[in-house]
């Protein structure tokens, strides 16, 4: 097994959004990772998943520690994501698994997503480090030399980062924030207590607290960098009062922690302390939908495996009409989570490189993402734990442990209704609903034929529809925003995989990605309920990625929304088109 090489979109995805210089040097990491997750990383994973960290508070004479004990396994795995792999120091400095420069954001949550599929819980510690070092990079860089070099090393040693932001009175509302700054000239102390702080034995925290003088709420917070060691080398007043039991995530320490006037340095302007801690949350945002599609993926791929390998009434499960109805939906929606999470990354990459409209696209794709993709992966996850039926319950499989881990998508980084608000305040401040009906609008039309023609109508509809949304009382609109981030987020990844099929039959690569992309249009634009024949048909197509006839592609184009005749006729010129270019 190899999770790269079992994938059937992730190589024809990245063929298309990567130059063939990065391809060519990605091709023997995927092939790397894949088979490592598929083999000794998803040992390793099982094995710290039974045995989670533990705290030791005191050393043998007393004195306070607060050191958190690791299994191995887990210690394994962390040389596997920070040293072999980097993936925590890819995106800020050149070298890293052989690039010139900095990896580009999609090979990043490329190799993520792989790395995802066996283990989640130390995918947080990496985007923590990852992040922390992002802001720190883009706000305060010079002071933050060494952290910075810290975070991205790839050697034994590094240095990993958290973000301790939530309060036990505050959650979800960081205008609450108690953690009260002193200045002292030099540094600032900060004295208060964090509720949930994963990867709570870094060395490098980043968190809020609240400034004298600056005001209430947001605009009274900085933010402050926070060392695990003091810089005379001694061990800072960041006391760990205990560890969270939790649900999922059980290799990773997540626990409560209180500042007894710990060290800490201001990061940026401490006016900006929220704005820059929003930075870190917004990337952490993408980092969760890119998790939640990876184990959307391992729950597809458990289930194609288990179905095709048990026979009921003398056939295979997988050769069952039900079955195959119950498999397409998760099928689709693993692919379209990992089409819109790479093109995320994408306008990630355009953004870091200065384009102010990627700027803006991101940061409500983000959200988008995030809770669209968070929230279907407990669906996904819970149904692949029904299809196996009473093994999917047992402990011994990877089930359980898939649909733990998926319910923390939704509640970490924003729980899903506020990751609905913070749509509608991009919708409200910036008018984000017609710059995306905009983009992926155009995306649509410029590839031709009925799907495309569908879709713009659909995006046209769906920019009236953002509008009428906004005119309404405000209550109203947060009732309502739900619905609409849903739709958004279905509409963005339709045309991501219409986009995807054009290219395909261009380069000669069949028909598969067009059944694909015709099949979840339906959903988008039709009855969800409703059976896809023509994708039922080449069920064993869409698992392995292998060749589909033409015009069992056309075929499965939703005749709902237009006339058959013009479906089949339009979709066989765009098809004859293609086989001319």
């Amino acid at each position: 097994m190899n999770f790269a090489s079992d994938d059937p979109a992730l190589r024809p995805f990245l063929a298309r959004l990567l130059p063939a210089d990065d391809l060519a040097r990605l091709e023997p990491v995927l092939d790397e990772l894949g088979g490592l997750a598929a083999g000794e990383l998803d040992r390793l994973a099982a094995t710290a998943d039974a045995n989670p960290p533990r705290l030791r508070q005191y050393d043998p004479t007393g004195e306070r520690i607060d050191e958190v004990e690791f299994h191995p396994a887990y210690q394994r795995m962390a040389e596997l994501a920070f040293e072999r792999f980097g993936l925590a120091a890819m995106s800020h400095r050149p070298g890293v698994l052989g690039w010139p420069t900095p990896v580009p954001h999609v090979v990043k949550y490329a190799l993520s997503y792989l790395f995802v599929q066996a283990e989640f819980g130390l995918a947080c510690p990496v985007n923590m480090t990852d992040s922390a070092a992002r802001v720190l990079r883009l706000f305060d860089a010079d002071r933050s030399a060494a952290e910075i070099a810290a975070l991205t090393s790839t050697s034994p040693g590094h240095a990993t980062g958290a973000m301790f932001m939530t309060e036990r009175q505050g959650g979800t509302d960081v205008g609450l924030t108690a953690t009260e700054a002193t200045g002292h000239g030099t540094h600032w102390t900060l004295r208060g207590r964090k509720w949930f702080c994963s990867n709570v034995s870094a060395e490098v925290i980043l968190t809020l607290a609240r400034v004298p003088g600056q005001g209430e709420g947001t605009r009274g917070l900085g933010m402050f960098l926070v060392p695990r060691v003091r810089p005379d080398g001694t061990r800072n007043a960041v006391r760990i009062d205990r560890l969270k039991d939790k649900l999922g995530t059980r290799s990773m320490a997540s626990g409560e922690v209180t500042l007894e006037d710990a060290w800490a340095r201001p990061v940026g302007s401490l006016t900006n302390g929220f704005r820059q801690m929003a930075e870190m949350v917004n990337a952490s945002r993408l980092s969760n939908a890119m998790r939640a599609t990876a184990l959307m993926r391992r729950a597809v791929s458990e289930s194609v495996r288990h179905t095709r390998a048990r026979e009921v009434f003398g056939r295979p499960l997988f050769e069952q009409p039900l079955m195959r109805a119950t498999l397409l939906p998760l099928m689709l929606d693993t692919e379209a989570g990992l089409a819109m999470v790479l093109d995320c990354a994408g306008v990630l990459d355009r953004a870091d490189a200065g384009d102010d409209e990627a700027r803006g696209l991101v940061r409500v794709l983000t959200p988008l993402a995030k809770y669209t993709l968070c929230k279907r992966a407990r669906s996904v996850t819970g149904e692949a734990m029904e299809i196996r039926g009473g093994n999917g319950y047992i402990e011994d499989w990877v089930n359980p442990r898939l649909l733990r881990d998926a319910h923390l998508g939704s509640i970490w980084e924003g729980s899903s209704n506020v990751i609905a608000l913070d749509v509608l305040r991009c919708m409200r401040r910036d008018g984000a609903h017609r710059l995306v009906a905009g983009v992926y609008g155009s995306r649509a039309s410029s590839v031709g034929g009925t799907a495309s023609a569908l879709l713009t109508r659909h995006w046209d509809e769906l920019r009236a529809r953002g509008d009428r949304l906004l005119e309404l009382p405000l209550d109203e609109q947060e009732v309502g925003i739900a619905r609409y981030a849903s739709s958004l987020s279905a509409a963005v990844m339709a045309t991501l995989l219409v986009e995807h099929a054009e290219h395909e039959i261009s380069q000669g690569h069949g028909h598969r990605a067009l059944l694909v992309a015709h099949a979840y249009l339906g959903r988008v634009l039709g009855d969800g309920d409703a059976p896809n024949r023509g994708a039922l048909a080449h069920l064993d197509a869409l698992a392995d990625g292998t060749a589909v006839p033409r015009d069992a592609a056309l075929a499965a184009l939703p005749v709902e929304s237009a006339e058959p005749a013009e479906s089949v006729e339009s979709a066989e010129e765009l098809s004859r088109s293609h086989a001319r270019t």
